[in-house]
């Protein structure tokens, strides 16, 4: 196989033809700022609203509810920081030790700063516990829940519907980094009870350098970014329309295949992890296997290291992920995978497979094909393993 084979779709995917082909105008004649005042950029104007109604049905939330941003990291800031500014100095924030880095890096800033700030445990598939959050959050005046829709690195889907309720009940404003979940299952704010939500195209076959902010009617926030009228004031700094466009289109693709791409993806996602499993031996799924993404499989070997697997798969054409992209070149084993407790022997070789609408089961076979005697030549050459002696770490 001379291609290459992308199976590291949770760091980013490739943007859809469709969304590179709706964008073009944008680069060309369409180029007016949409804030200006005249007929030129005012026609531009046009399609950004049109395009925040694309999102706000991709949502199911009104229009005037979706802002746009950079990316998810700079939502997940806008709303923690936002909330804090908003709150001030006697604000509680209840996380996850599990959360992406764009939310626990912000809340452990705020801690700095003198915050309150708690990250729930999880227990070995990566679930935290819901009686847990509600203990924290009673009898606190003002209160932040930050909670992901699903964990990047191992797909386990949290119950954040039941968690935004928990919060509701207790006065709590309810934000959830819905990166993995966007585009691979439906987001419906009208039934879960979210305050503050953010996605990130990348992650869903738009380009890089778009997000949205969802913000329910009423939730007090203060603006992150300064400096101009943008977003309803929400968020200064020139509109990105070709992104904005690009973004909208890729919402509107998703909405249309939902179910029958969840289905292909997991069908891919179930293979691979039935050979791993036949192959390879000493090895472990990791993560909640009745509530994760259709598209994600996270898996340790033990004894070998994640990052010498993914070399080596490279070699081959292969792409895959040890952890999150935003914690690539650490040489620390993931905060997830060390949060769920596994085991010493099998952290260090943890790796991520994640698949999307542009894989398929040639693709499957040919890591099957590749992947089991990089296990085994690495398991020659480590000088730990369960034939080697005992072994004492520490």
């Amino acid at each position: 196989m001379n291609k290459t084979v992308y199976f590291d779709n949770n760091a980013t995917t490739q943007v859809a033809p469709e969304v590179r082909e709706a964008m073009m105008p944008f680069f060309g004649e369409l180029y007016g700022n949409p804030s200006s005042m005249h007929a030129f950029g005012g026609q531009v104007a046009k399609h950004v609203e049109k395009a925040r109604e694309q999102v706000a049905a991709f949502f199911n939330c009104q229009p005037d509810e979706v802002y746009f941003t950079s990316c998810a990291t700079e939502s997940d800031n806008t709303a923690i920081r936002g909330a804090a500014d908003w709150f001030g100095k006697d604000m509680k924030m209840v996380t996850t030790a599990v959360e992406h880095p764009a939310v626990l890096q912000p809340a452990r800033r705020l801690k700095a700063l003198g915050h309150t700030v708690v990250e729930l445990p999880v227990n070995h598939v990566g679930q935290f516990d819901l009686d847990q959050l509600r203990a924290e959050l009673k009898g606190t005046k003002n209160a932040l829940v930050s909670v992901m829709w699903a964990n990047n690195e191992t797909g386990t889907v949290f119950p954040v519907r039941e968690a935004a309720e928990i919060a509701k009940e207790c006065g709590a404003t309810f934000h959830t980094d819905a990166v993995q979940v966007a585009g691979k299952v439906p987001i419906d704010m009208q039934t879960v009870p979210a305050d503050l939500l953010a996605v990130s195209g990348h992650k869903f076959h738009a380009p890089k350098g778009i997000g949205a902010l969802f913000v329910r009617r009423g939730t007090k926030i203060k603006p992150f970014l300064l400096g101009g009228h943008q977003e309803s004031g929400r968020r200064a700094g020139t509109e990105n329309v070709p992104y904005i466009v690009g973004l909208a289109k890729a919402c509107e693709l998703a909405m249309q295949n939902y179910e029958a791409e969840a289905r292909q993806i997991a069908a891919l996602r179930d293979k691979l992890q039935a050979g791993i499993l036949a192959t390879c031996p000493n090895v472990r799924v990791n993560g909640d296997l009745d509530h994760r993404l259709p598209n994600t499989l996270n898996v340790s070997f033990e004894y070998i290291e994640g990052e010498a697997i993914a070399y080596h798969l490279s070699d081959e054409g292969i792409c895959i992920s040890t952890g999150s992209a935003c914690a690539s070149g650490s040489l620390d084993p993931s905060h997830v995978i060390r949060a769920m407790g596994v085991p010493f022997i099998a952290v260090h070789g943890s790796i991520r497979f994640s698949l999307s609408r542009y894989n398929t089961m040639e693709e499957v076979d040919y890591v099957l094909e590749k992947l089991p005697p990089i296990i085994k030549n690495l398991r020659d050459l480590s000088p730990f393993g369960p034939d080697k002696g005992p072994t004492t770490y520490q």
